[in-house]
């Protein structure tokens, strides 16, 4: 068997053992494993069977893990990225008003449309033509977004006719429940504790059950039989592919697979003095994206919580194979992953959030022409509840600050077309 993996993911020449490639690969999943609960349950927000999403989320973990293992042989881990899929469900779904089979369609062609740029020479053109303002200031608005998310989904702030939002009721067990697990995820995630969300998930589990908390699942909402498994698998609609805000979707979803991707696999590459393997990397990640329309979920990503398993020696796709394998092993355990309710995943959609938040700090927000942009990204994706409307609007605002201010040379055709395209998409929706 060893011979097996030397030949196939050339262990010596990485310096690394079956192993420590192993051990990185157990790593890897435990730190990542809560995206099964976290996503399924947002995927099940825009109308998605509880069961579909947990199966779509499992294959196309696993799928992308394999893609990423055999084309890349890189330790990186592919799984439904978070960002993405509050794309997916809260903007395409919920304000685009796309019904989800129509999103896993516009998630396939996006699929397309990141492969034919992956296999391309254009991927490094764009890449560099997007200023690094705009790009940091898309992950903060995101972060934004999951935290405003996370402190809904823990009923932490409540919907208000006066003032939008309100705190939410202090004595309320669901509340207390929130706030018991944010502790506990945040003393985890400080101590850098191997698998803290999984730990504080299931210590959020369990408080919920102490304190009178039901999932949706206990109370009866989501007993499905074994097709719904399978609801969401190759199930794809047409039916709005005429549509502006179809292609709107399609169109946005496309940038930021792109660039969320490029930042990642740059970042976690780098780590191993692996460059080199970039361009497959980009291609076998388009290529799970793609994949994961047709299993029913929002796209995979490289995961931040791979660095993980890099850390603990990983250095070739024995690493993402092993972490593949146990995902598919989970299975084994949806009856108990169906348990966990929101007051449990909510804090995690918070800690994720105030990570990606941290970005800000990588932005010139003295230079108004660089700062302004992006701040309309980060306060309009939350406020606009749409990632898509965020970006329209700092895309706009970056080549037109710099027209009027004389620096129309600092700005890349890329990024004019871009302005104009959701300009255009603005104008469309307006007239329709």
């Amino acid at each position: 068997m060893n011979a097996l993996f030397e030949k196939l993911f050339r262990l010596n020449d990485h310096q690394t053992t079956v192993g420590k490639e192993s051990l990185a690969g157990v790593i890897s999943f435990l730190s990542i494993v809560y995206i099964i609960a976290v996503n399924s349950t947002i995927l099940s927000d825009a109308g998605i069977p509880l069961e579909a999403g947990i199966f779509a989320t499992v294959a196309s973990a696993f799928v992308g893990c394999v893609i990423m293992a055999f084309w890349a042989n890189a330790p990186l881990i592919l799984v439904p990225g978070m960002g993405i899929n509050a794309l997916f469900t809260y903007t395409m779904v919920q304000s685009m008003g796309l019904s989800w089979q129509e999103g896993l369609l516009a998630v396939v062609i996006s699929g397309f449309l990141f492969i034919a740029l992956a296999f391309s020479r254009l991927s490094a053109k764009i890449v560099s033509s997007i200023p690094h303002s705009l790009k940091e200031a898309i992950t903060v608005g995101v972060g934004l977004f999951l935290t405003f998310i996370g402190l809904q989904k823990g009923k932490l702030v409540v919907p208000s006719e006066n003032t939008f939002v309100a705190l939410g009721d202090l004595s309320d067990p669901f509340v207390i429940s929130t706030l018991l697990t944010l502790i506990i995820t945040i003393v985890l995630f400080i101590r850098n504790v191997k698998g803290n969300f999984l730990l504080s998930m299931i210590a959020g589990s369990v408080l919920a059950f102490l304190l009178g908390v039901r999932s949706g699942a206990e109370k009866g909402q989501s007993a499905g039989s074994v097709n719904d498994f399978f609801s969401s698998f190759g199930t794809l609609s047409f039916g709005a592919i005429g549509d502006v805000a179809f292609w709107a979707a399609v169109f946005s979803l496309t940038m930021v697979l792109i660039f969320e991707n490029i930042g990642l696999l740059h970042g976690q590459l780098g780590m191993m003095n692996q460059g080199s393997k970039f361009p497959r990397a980009f291609q076998a990640t388009a290529a799970s994206a793609l994949l994961s329309g047709v299993f029913g979920t929002s796209p995979t990503v490289s995961s931040v919580e791979g660095a993980s398993g890099i850390a603990a020696g990983g250095r070739t796709g024995l690493t993402s194979l092993i972490t593949g394998v146990l995902f598919l092993s989970s299975l084994l355990f949806i009856p108990f992953i169906k348990l966990v309710p929101d007051s449990a995943i909510a804090p995690i959609l918070i800690v994720i959030g105030a990570l990606m938040i941290q970005n800000i700090k990588n932005i010139n927000l003295q230079d108004l022409t660089e700062g302004f942009p992006a701040f309309l990204i980060i306060a309009l994706i939350p406020l606009t509840y749409s990632i898509a409307d965020g970006i329209a609007f700092g895309f706009i605002a970056y080549p037109l600050l710099k027209l009027f201010l004389g620096k129309m040379r600092e700005v890349s055709m890329f990024m004019y077309v871009s302005a104009l395209l959701f300009f255009l998409n603005f104008v469309l929706h307006y007239i329709a």
